[in-house]
C-alpha cells in the first residue's frame, strides 16, 4: 500500500481539477500497483444493493475507476463516456466498475439521474481505495478519491494503470489498451 502526500502547488491544481467549482489538489501517486502485480481482491456494495467482488469477473477485462465525487461535473462526464461505450467493452469481454467514497444512495441517485447502468460500487471507509493506493483528499469535512483507473486482466492480474488527466478520451484509451491486451 502506498502512501500519497499531498503538495498544493499550482501543478498539482491544474492535475486535480475541479469539484464542486472549487480547485482541488492530489499528489502524484508515490507506487500504483505495478503491471504484472496480482490486483487486490474486494467485495462493495452496489448502486442495486447487491455486493459486488472483484472474483465475480474472473475471465473478463476489469476496467476499475476511481473517482472524486457522484454528479460532479468531471465525474459525470467520465460516467457517461464509459456508458457510452458500454456495449464496446461488452464486445471486449470487459466490465466498467466505478468506484468512489459515496455511499449506495448516493450511487442510486447518481444512476438514476444520469442513466448509468453499469456498477458504481460504494466505499465510504475508503477499505478498497486505501487498498489500491489511490490518495484520498479531505477538503471542508468532505473526502474525495483521486481520479485513477486501472485495467485488470481475466487472470486477475493489473495490466494497466492510469492516473486519469484527459477525462473526455479517458474511455477510448482504456478501449485502446484492451484491444492491444489481446493481440
Amino acid at each position: 500500500m502506498r502512501k500519497a502526500t499531498w503538495m498544493f502547488t499550482a501543478a498539482a491544481v491544474l492535475a486535480g481539477g475541479l469539484i464542486g467549482g472549487k480547485a482541488v489538489a492530489f499528489a502524484a501517486a508515490d507506487n500504483p500497483l505495478s503491471p504484472g502485480t496480482a490486483a487486490p481482491g474486494f467485495t462493495l456494495p452496489s448502486q442495486t444493493d447487491s455486493m459486488v467482488s472483484l472474483k465475480d469477473y474472473r475471465g473478463k477485462y476489469v476496467v476499475l475507476y476511481f473517482y472524486p465525487k457522484d454528479m460532479t461535473t468531471g465525474c459525470t462526464l467520465e460516467a457517461h463516456n464509459f456508458e457510452r461505450d458500454k456495449a464496446k467493452y461488452a464486445a471486449d469481454n470487459a466490465v466498467v466498475l466505478g468506484v468512489s467514497l459515496d455511499t449506495v444512495e448516493s450511487h442510486k441517485t447518481f444512476c438514476t439521474k444520469d442513466s448509468l447502468s453499469f456498477k458504481l460500487l460504494a466505499d465510504p471507509d475508503h477499505k478498497v481505495i486505501d487498498e489500491y493506493g489511490v490518495p484520498v483528499m479531505t477538503m471542508a469535512g468532505n473526502s474525495y478519491a483521486k481520479r485513477e483507473t486501472y485495467l485488470i486482466s481475466p487472470d486477475g492480474k493489473v495490466l494497466k494503470f492510469w492516473d486519469v488527466k484527459n477525462i473526455q478520451g479517458h474511455s477510448d484509451e482504456v478501449l485502446a489498451a484492451i484491444a492491444e491486451a489481446k493481440k
